[in-house]
């Protein structure tokens, strides 16, 4: 099965938690995938961002899970890096 390396989102977010915390948050329940975040646009109660995620063996369930658990929604996956699986004997 192919591994997911690298996947970039379109997420919509509350301003609470923050930045660095929706981030920080994101990685620590990935374990090994870094999390990069930037904001893109804030309105009065939310802020269109971006997550890069990068690791070994992405679970995108997982990133999507945790990001509703923090009140966000993904809107869009705009980039994805996947690697051919490779056959277990």
């Amino acid at each position: 099965m192919a591994r997911l390396r690298y996947i970039v989102l379109d997420v919509l977010k509350p301003h609470q938690p923050g930045g660095v915390e929706f981030a920080g948050a994101l990685a620590d329940h990935l374990g090994d995938c870094s999390v990069r975040l930037e904001v893109e646009e804030r309105d009065e109660k939310t802020e269109s961002v971006t997550v890069e995620v990068a690791g070994p063996d992405i679970d995108f369930d997982a990133v999507t899970a945790r990001i509703n658990e923090m009140g966000g929604s993904v809107h869009s996956v705009d980039e994805v890096e996947v690697d051919p699986g490779v056959e277990e004997s």
